[in-house]
């Protein structure tokens, strides 16, 4: 094989022109670790906080990327075969070591997710990250089930798309904001079943909808929004605190008792690669396969196109997922 790949390089935060497309060595695999061969990566928010000097806990130069799909080149351990496709994501990529924006990236392991599909590299390429903050968010964040009713603030993101499907999948009611009254039509033909335009207080329109206010609420906007949100639940409802499409998620001066509306519940979800089992992914792979399900609408980009691509993540130009095909 070559001894070096393109990667795409951040050596300090600021603008999209700091992202470098260079030629590095391939990386090595040490035990408990696997060397992948990425056939395409999706960008995520949490890359675009990294390049703006916004995350913590990260030392440069940094390869970016949370997330990659593709398929075993190494394991020292020889435990994983190569050719077996796998998706990997978060647990330090692209922050504490190197990750996804690269022709080839070395992770542990245990954050690595064996598939089989026939799915395009590139809608693969879409789900990482996506699947399992949603699958994380409406289980482990919300505990949604069967007959509930749920609202998705930042409902035209990726995440937001995608949650919309599994949630419907579980058998719940969505209600889903978004700001650009062109885009509402988006959310319904994603099985929306209450597409909302969002002028920052939504919580009088969810209650015309449902008077006593929806069962569980998934911000996905930030700290913002999040009283408006929290607004829109009932008593005995919750709240998850997922993202932060606005680049903000501190509260300043937090009164609970003040801040948290009679009953309401807050909880938030980061997740990880176990939070989203094999079997899961699995499933909805296939489901993908035979048109019984979808994630929502990719927009691929060349890995020459990395600036374009985090740009249009910036600036929100496209519904649904970016993704970098190699």
């Amino acid at each position: 094989m070559d001894q070096t790949m393109r990667a795409v390089v951040l050596e300090e935060p600021g603008p999209v022109d700091h992202l470098k497309l260079k030629t590095l060595p391939v990386p090595e695999a040490e035990p408990g670790w696997v060397r992948i061969k990425v056939e395409a990566f999706g960008l995520n928010r949490s890359e675009l906080h990294t390049r703006l000097g916004l995350a913590e806990g990260v030392t440069f130069p940094r390869v970016l990327g949370i997330e990659a799909t593709g398929t075993i080149d190494a394991d020292p351990d020889g435990v994983l075969a190569p050719g077996q496709q796998v998706m990997t994501m978060v647990g330090g990529m692209g922050r504490t070591f190197d990750g996804g924006y690269a022709e080839y990236t070395v992770v542990p392991r245990s954050q690595v997710i064996p598939f089989t599909s026939r799915l395009p590299w590139e809608t693969l390429g879409a789900l990482p990250e996506t699947l399992q903050t949603a699958y994380g968010s409406l289980t482990t964040g919300l505990a949604l089930s069967a007959g509930q009713s749920l609202l998705i603030r930042g409902g035209t993101s990726a995440l937001g798309l995608a949650t919309a499907a599994l949630a419907r999948d579980i058998g719940a009611t969505v209600a889903a904001t978004t700001r650009n009254p062109d885009r509402v039509r988006v959310l319904a033909d994603h099985g929306v079943d209450h597409p909302l335009v969002d002028n920052g207080e939504v919580a009088p329109l969810v209650r015309e909808i449902y008077p006593e206010g929806v069962d569980a609420g998934l911000e996905l906007v930030g700290t913002p929004t999040l009283p408006d949100t929290l607004a829109a639940t009932r008593d005995q409802g919750t709240v998850c605190f997922t993202g932060m499409l606005s680049n903000q998620w501190t509260v300043r001066d937090f009164y609970p008792i003040e801040y948290l509306p009679r009953g309401v519940r807050l909880s938030a979800y980061g997740g990880a690669t176990a939070e989203l089992p094999p079997e899961v992914l699995q499933h909805y792979l296939d489901r993908i396969a035979t048109g019984e399900f979808s994630a929502g609408p990719v927009h691929v980009y060349p890995l020459d196109r990395i600036r374009d691509a985090h740009r249009d993540m910036e600036e929100g130009a496209h519904t649904g997922k970016l993704v970098v095909r190699l």
